[in-house]
């Protein structure tokens, strides 16, 4: 038994930068999770984390977490440049990268990141998609907001009633950071 998503952090695709995290695995071994977790769920939605601009993180360090990015095609990330944390041994290392390589790379890994996440979305337009419905939409007191079971947020009319039910919405149209559907009759099937 699987859910429908599933969160699992990376932090990078580098296994020097891994060991100098003090992570305990290698991109060897989160790509293999990731494997077997597909071969039960080949389109299983995976969000992660991601820290870009790690102490001595090279060119090629920054590369292979590009590669593993494309590789996964992760649904959602949290993407974040370093900072030092007061008391981590992390914030002893020497800080050798510049602040405009950061950006830069944080940059070009979101623009990675968002591809994916529209590809994955697109491939949702006309579907039906169970969603919990979670309360009136931001824009719209007529609207409801709800999210999908790979946790995508979706605005829709519906009753007020629907707030805390599983629905069946078709998703009509994809947004920049949302999607658009309409609410199904029970028993509806398209």
């Amino acid at each position: 038994k699987l859910c429908n998503h599933l969160h699992l952090p990376v932090q990078s695709g580098s296994d020097r930068i891994l060991k100098l995290m003090k992570r305990d695995y290698t991109q060897a071994q989160y790509l293999n999770i990731i494997d077997r977790l597909r071969e039960n769920r080949p389109n299983l939605p995976i969000s992660t984390d991601i820290i870009v601009g790690f102490p001595g993180e090279t060119d090629a360090d920054f590369q292979a977490t590009m590669d593993l990015v494309k590789r996964v095609g992760f649904d959602q990330s949290f993407s974040f440049i370093y900072s030092p944390r007061p008391g981590t041994p992390a914030a002893e290392l020497p800080d050798d990268i510049t602040q405009s390589t950061k950006k830069a790379r944080l940059a070009h890994l979101q623009d990675m990141l968002k591809q994916s996440a529209r590809t994955i979305s697109q491939g949702m337009l006309h579907k039906i998609e169970n969603v919990l419905v979670e309360g009136h939409s931001k824009r719209s007191e007529r609207e409801m907001m709800g999210r999908t079971e790979n946790n995508r947020i979706v605005n829709f009319l519906a009753p007020l009633e629907a707030v805390g039910k599983m629905v069946r919405v078709q998703i009509t149209d994809v947004l920049e950071n949302s999607l658009r559907g309409r609410l199904m009759e029970p028993g509806t099937s398209t």
